[in-house]
Order: C-alpha cells, then sequence, then structure tokens
C-alpha cells in the first residue's frame, strides 16, 4: 500500500511558497497541508507554487468567528468552502478538504444542517470534504464521534486522537469501541501525540513521551491495517506537531521547547520506515 505524508504549512509561514516547497520536496513529502483562509494576502501563488514543485495539497477549514450564531456560522461555513475552492486551478485540484466543523455545542439538528452543506459542496465540486476529529468541535471527545457516526454512516474522518485523549484525560483504555469505530470511517490522519493533560507532547523522540507515542502508534497501526484489509491501495498522513501554543515556550522567552520542523520530519521518517512493508 502507497503512503502519502503531506508537511502542514503551520508553522511555516513566514518562508515564502517557492523556498518551502522546495524544503518539503528535499524532506520527502508528497505534499502541504494548508489553512489559505487563515493567511489570504500570502497564498496567491501557492497553488503555482506546489505545481512547479510537483507537489499536491490538502486544504484545511478551521475556526470561523460566527459560531455563536447558527445562521450566521452555517452562512459563513459555505462561503468559506466556496472560497477554499477558488485555490483549485485546472487539474491542480486539492486532495481534498479537512474540515472543523461546527461547534461543541451545537445540537445534532445544526450539525446535521452543517453536513448537509458539506455534502452539498462536496458532490457540486468533485473535491471530498472529510471531518477533523478535533476540540471545540462536533468531534470533540471519542463517545460523542462514535453515536455521530451510528446516526451518519456516511461521514468520512481525519483522524487525530490527540484531541480525545486531551479531552478524556486518558488513554482512552475504555473507549475501544469508539476508537474502532472511528478507524473504519477514517479517511485521512493526523499524527500528533497528545497526552491526558494536553495535545501535543513537548517531543516524542524523548524518553518520558513514549507511553504517549505507543499508545497513538497502536491506534495508528490499527487504522493503517483497516486499510490494507479492506483493499485500499493508499493512505495519507499529515505529521502535524504544531507551533506556538501546541509548542510552548521556553518560561520568560519566546524560544520553543523543540524543533517543530525537525519533529515533522523525523515522524514522517519513522512512519514510512515503520510502514514500510505494509
Amino acid at each position: 500500500m502507497q503512503i502519502d505524508f503531506y508537511c502542514p504549512r503551520w508553522g511555516s509561514e513566514y518562508i515564502d511558497w517557492p523556498q518551502f516547497t522546495r524544503q518539503v520536496k528535499h524532506e520527502g513529502f508528497v505534499g502541504v497541508e494548508v489553512f489559505p483562509l487563515g493567511d489570504m494576502p500570502n497564498n496567491r501563488d501557492m497553488v503555482s507554487a506546489l505545481s512547479d514543485a510537483g507537489l499536491s495539497y490538502i486544504l484545511l477549514h478551521a475556526e470561523l468567528h460566527e459560531g455563536k450564531d447558527f445562521n450566521r456560522y452555517i452562512d459563513a461555513l459555505e462561503r468559506n468552502l466556496y472560497t477554499l475552492l477558488e485555490y483549485q486551478s485546472g487539474a491542480a485540484k486539492p486532495e481534498f478538504i479537512v474540515s472543523q466543523t461546527g461547534r461543541e455545542y451545537y445540537t445534532r439538528t445544526q450539525m446535521e444542517a452543517c453536513f448537509e452543506v458539506c455534502d452539498r459542496i462536496s458532490r457540486e465540486s468533485s473535491v471530498r470534504i472529510i471531518q477533523e476529529t478535533h476540540r471545540n468541535k462536533w468531534s470533540f471527545a471519542a463517545h460523542v464521534v462514535k453515536d455521530y457516526l451510528m446516526e451518519f454512516p456516511s461521514l468520512e474522518l481525519a483522524l487525530d486522537f490527540s484531541h480525545w485523549v486531551c479531552v478524556s484525560e486518558s488513554y482512552l483504555e475504555d473507549q475501544d469501541d469508539a476508537i474502532d469505530l472511528a478507524i473504519r470511517h477514517g479517511r485521512h490522519l493526523h499524527a500528533r501525540v497528545g497526552f491526558p493533560e494536553g495535545p501535543q507532547v513537548t517531543d516524542p523522540r524523548a524518553p518520558e513521551n513514549e507511553e504517549a507515542l505507543m499508545h497513538h502508534l497502536a491506534w495508528w497501526d490499527r487504522w493503517i491495517t483497516h486499510l490494507k484489509k479492506t483493499g485500499s491501495d493508499r493512505a495519507t498522513i499529515t505529521p502535524e506537531f504544531g507551533a506556538y501554543p501546541y509548542m510552548q515556550y521556553h518560561p520568560f522567552t519566546t524560544q520553543p521547547l523543540a524543533n517543530q520542523w525537525e519533529i515533522n520530519c523525523w515522524m514522517r521518517q519513522m512512519l514510512q520506515e515503520r510502514y514500510r512493508e505494509i
């Protein structure tokens, strides 16, 4: 099975696109995952730079400020998804859109309306829109997502277990049924390692974070195995260790505790080797 790794633009927005794409390609990524709505002025040459470098891209749809007013939110959701689709040029369509949709306090009926917007725009554009498991969204916790997947079985997920570990303040040892169902709906993976008190360990290479890493690797292994057993010939993974405030600073400074770029490159290399024989 082919496993393609995508590099997050998050944390590298200060690097211009031509230089960034050169670095991404040099490190063995096949493309980038980017939230262009958060950096509109600097993304005008994004698609052309990616095309010149022979890289593909995944688009992120994230936080909207209209969340408290549902009517404003759903209008903005539709508007922003259409805006994201304007980035495609000719044959250079995104692989898919990863959407952090809704809010954790929206009703089931409100979320159904959000899903319908995503489904309609996906059908119109022929670009898949998949739902990320994320804090403060409808998908903030394993048990909640389990209930939604049983009611809306067509939902596809971008799996990020680090959020659920943080929300549950556990390694989800007693929620294996929810994990299993999510894995069966997973279409993409964000490879970040969380721990019971936060969504990102300081450095997954450090021995004090081995327990957290092993739990996440076990879940990722199950996802890869599921894809293989069900006949998939390709998986996509984004190592997504983030910049500040995910990556904490040394106290009284703005110096990060670890190197975000180095960690994401290490994660790609480690997972590529781990799944080489898959």
